[in-house]
């Protein structure tokens, strides 16, 4: 598990620290960096996947200037590090080492360029797949159609047990149906509790579309080891919000919910207080994105002074919203 990440130069991340947990979820204003977090510490597992002088903080010199992302690994690899370095073409190459070699650290390597952030699109979630083997969810949402088949076939229990989840999400279907509009492609429909009617993906909200996608990650056999969401409330009823939440913690808490696979690392960001109320009593999950005139700064909201009388009795998203913890639009 990853620790934390520090940043150097790489965008308006000109020195910052982020700290992670198996869950972590961060909070702030756009521009304040959780997006190009997550875009860094992919890119630390595939550094020639981004240039120098597209990824240095604005305004310094490009020449001179060294752009480097470090992971601190937590257990079973705690001491270990992971440091991407981006230099103009100049003085030098992109490049990640690896520190501390003790141990074997293909497993991080693995872990890093396996790291997908999803940010995900309902158009293209509904529509029809052409299957391939071992399928997996694109960062989109794309080839869902084909997960969940070869869930079915692969997985029946698992399957089942997603289409029982979905009908506590959403009531008002029972079931995840497939359709084959053309050779070698898959389409999905959803069957109405009531009559039976099927209602093919393109005719579904895009919040129920939003929804079974997120459902079907968190029942995923075989995750990858670090996951990133953008914003998973996005498109979603509050009143679902509590049933997102429990999907995140099914990958990041397997054992809870009677998985027998390894923990994932979670990565989601918002801008939702009613997403960010239901983790009061977690203030350790929550991090607090910043930005001032000093660049940005991550502090995790169980660090910060006096939280809890801070909280006292209100609801955290009401805190946040209100600009006492920071974390929100600043006005001139």
């Amino acid at each position: 598990m990853i620790e934390s990440v520090q940043f150097k130069n790489f965008k308006a991340l000109r020195d910052a620290t982020l700290p992670l947990g198996r869950f972590t979820l961060v909070v702030g204003p756009n521009g304040s960096g959780k997006s190009t977090a997550l875009q860094a510490l992919q890119a630390a597992g595939n550094p020639r996947s981004l240039v120098h002088h597209g990824i240095a903080t604005a305004g310094l010199d490009l020449t001179s200037t060294t752009v480097e992302v470090i992971i601190n690994w937590g257990e079973p690899f705690a001491g270990a590090r992971t440091i991407a370095t981006w230099k103009s073409r100049e003085s030098g190459s992109n490049s990640s080492e690896w520190l501390r070699r003790d141990k074997d650290t293909a497993p991080l390597y693995q872990a890093l360029s396996a790291i997908c952030i999803y940010s995900l699109d309902p158009q293209v979630i509904a529509a029809p797949t052409r299957l391939q083997p071992n399928m997996t969810l694109a960062s989109n949402g794309t080839l869902l159609a084909g997960v969940l088949d070869r869930l079915r076939d692969q997985e029946p229990e698992r399957f089942e047990a997603l289409n029982e989840e979905l009908g506590r999400w959403l009531p008002e279907f029972d079931r995840i149906l497939f359709e084959t509009p053309s050779d070698g492609h898959r389409a999905i429909s959803l069957r109405t509790r009531e009559g039976h009617h099927k209602i093919p993906a393109s005719a579904l909200s895009q919040g129920t579309l939003l929804a079974l996608a997120l459902l079907t990650l968190a029942y995923l056999p075989d995750p990858p080891a670090i996951i990133c969401i953008e914003e998973p409330d996005r498109g979603i009823h509050p009143r679902l919000l509590r049933n997102v939440q429990d999907a995140l913690y099914r990958l990041s808490y397997p054992e809870s919910a009677g998985e027998k696979r390894e923990p994932v690392q979670v990565i989601a960001t918002t801008h939702s207080p009613y997403l960010l109320d239901l983790y009061r009593d977690h203030p350790e999950d929550i991090v607090i994105a910043s930005k001032n005139e000093q660049g940005v700064r991550f502090e995790r909201l169980s660090d910060m002074p006096h939280i809890d009388e801070i909280l006292q009795d209100s609801r955290l998203g009401d805190v946040w919203y209100a600009g006492i913890l920071g974390g929100v639009p600043s006005h001139p």
